[in-house]
């Protein structure tokens, strides 16, 4: 085997960092912001609570955003925890968005899965190959 198809001496190149956005609270105060924020919730594999400026509030899955050119004319997409009907909600309405749920790609990345890899090997382990791991 040469040294380049051994996967303990190929170098690994770093994934893109996932921010630990759970608990997060972001300001919405200006246009900017709120889209920003908005791209992170579309990102985050947990659920969002949203609280629209009327006082109600709805908490699922932030699966989809279209961007338009006001944030009136810009929607997000949601999949409510208690419902299986989507929502869309204008970003013009929404007053506040929570990170809810827990991320459950947090710490699920390559580079975990690498060190958990040449942890087993370590210890002698077989039988370790390319297995997902449980979502929970």
């Amino acid at each position: 085997m040469s040294e380049h198809s051994n996967p303990d001496t190929q170098e690994v190149a770093a994934g893109r960092e996932r921010e630990n956005l759970e608990g997060w609270i972001p300001a919405l105060a200006s246009d900017e912001e709120i889209r920003v924020a908005l791209e992170k919730a579309f990102d985050y594999r947990g659920d969002v609570t949203i609280a629209r400026k009327d006082g109600s509030k709805i908490e699922g899955y932030l699966f989809d955003r279209r961007s338009g050119k006001t944030l009136a004319d810009s929607v997000v997409r949601l999949i409510p925890k208690d419902s299986s009907q989507k929502i869309a909600v204008p970003y013009s309405d929404i007053a506040s968005l929570t990170f809810s749920g827990r991320d459950t790609a947090a710490g699920r990345s390559f580079e975990a899965w690498m060190k958990k890899y040449a942890e087993k090997k370590a210890a002698g382990e077989k039988n370790i190959g390319l297995h997902p791991e449980a979502l929970d």
